[in-house]
């Protein structure tokens, strides 16, 4: 490490320690609806938000009014890291800014919370890796169910060895996307530093309101709940990296989407049992409490995870199946974010691990990847761990 890099994260985690009931400074990079609601939720734990950046002038200005009073306003993220009273930063773009700013923030001595998926390819994903532990950084991924209570009860029960030997993992999520955003722009957005490393295209507002559907920026709702899906299912199968990966898909049904909403993709592991992630937003609409499943086939019983319950079903001859444990917390999903975050500046305190490492991260990203290119090239893609790199 170099001495000036190991000289601020020094003094950063003396400030920590010594001052664990001080006040933490936060700044927030991309301020659209997910950031603001991140500042929120920080705010609400006692984080002083005190700097916004986004590079779209109406953002930026609900983003200042989601702060604290006095934040600072910045038109890019660099000059926002330079702030050295910044305690930590919270990454909330689209998926391609992930990586670099991530990277940015460790290296200018921040502890990051970074959203959902780590980053938009395997090789970026280990490039914030290799930077997080460089600096010695905390680093957080926002996939919370890792910090909500009922998901760490259910973590227990697998362990535990309730279901037997698991050779099979059925997961959905189901609901009804109706069509793209018309969006036409309020105020200044500087588009070509939106793109960043994206390829280079003229201005156009169906994109930049959009850019969950195109790939140059993520992989729609596949990657985007699937990012939830695939790291509950790692974590409670405790694995660590996919054999390989197929995924398939329907022709898209939302009219200027690149990305299709209709996806499967089936996800083969080392530990002899394979998952299948089916997403399907032409479904009809459900309750948030239904929209979405993790089924964990084992020899001995099947485990049902949905978003705010679990329910453990034995081997049974009968035809009405009887859970033997059972939990259901409608509305509990809500203040996972917030266990969360909690979970993320206790770290930077006190400079343990924190529930969604880096690492953990990029297990998922991989998979989401390996998608990615399945479903755009037609193949099953294998995952050489040793190597760490993608076979066709």
């Amino acid at each position: 490490m170099h001495r000036r890099t190991f000289v601020g994260s020094t003094a950063v985690i003396a400030r920590a320690v010594a001052g664990a009931n001080e006040r933490v400074r936060g700044g927030i990079i991309g301020s659209g609806g997910r950031g603001r609601l991140l500042t929120a939720e920080f705010k609400e734990i006692g984080v002083e938000m005190a700097a916004v950046c986004d590079v779209y002038e109406p953002n930026l200005a609900l983003g200042l009014k989601a702060a604290s009073t006095g934040a600072l306003a910045y038109d890019h993220y660099k000059r926002l890291l330079a702030d050295k009273t910044l305690d930590v930063v919270i990454v909330a773009t689209p998926d391609h800014w992930h990586a670099q700013m991530v990277v940015d923030a460790v290296e200018a001595g921040k502890d990051v919370y970074v959203e959902k998926p780590l980053a938009h390819t395997i090789e970026d994903g280990y490039r914030i890796i290799q930077a997080t532990r460089r600096t010695r950084r905390i680093v957080q991924v926002g996939t919370q169910r890792r910090s909500y209570e009922l998901f760490q009860e259910a973590k227990r029960i697998m362990d535990s060895g309730a279901t037997g030997d698991v050779r099979l993992v059925n997961s959905w999520w189901m609901n009804h996307q109706t069509g793209l955003r018309t969006p036409t722009l309020a105020g200044k957005l500087d588009w070509e530093q939106w793109l960043g490393p994206a390829p280079k295209r003229p201005l156009d507002p169906l994109r930049f309101g959009n850019w969950y559907y195109f790939w140059d920026y993520s992989g729609g709702l596949m990657v985007g709940q699937a990012a939830h899906v695939i790291d509950a299912i790692h974590w409670l199968m405790n694995s660590a990296a996919p054999a390989a990966v197929t995924c398939s898909a329907g022709r898209v049904n939302l009219d200027g989407a690149e990305v299709p909403e209709t996806t499967v993709m089936a996800i083969e592991y080392p530990e002899n049992y394979m998952a299948v992630f089916t997403l399907g937003y032409k479904a009809m609409r459900y309750h948030a409490f239904n929209d979405q499943m993790k089924q964990f086939h084992g020899s001995k019983a099947r485990f049902d995870v949905g978003r705010e319950s679990f329910a453990l079903y034995p081997q049974s001859a009968e035809i009405q199946m009887k859970p033997s444990i059972e939990k259901r917390d409608p509305g509990g999903f809500g203040p996972a974010t917030r266990a969360h975050i909690r979970n993320f500046l206790d770290c930077a305190r006190s400079r343990r691990e924190p529930n969604a490492t880096v690492e953990m991260g990029q297990s998922t990203n991989i998979v989401l990847s390996m998608a990615i290119e399945s479903l755009r090239t037609g193949r099953r893609l294998r995952w050489n761990a040793a190597a760490g790199r993608v076979e066709g």
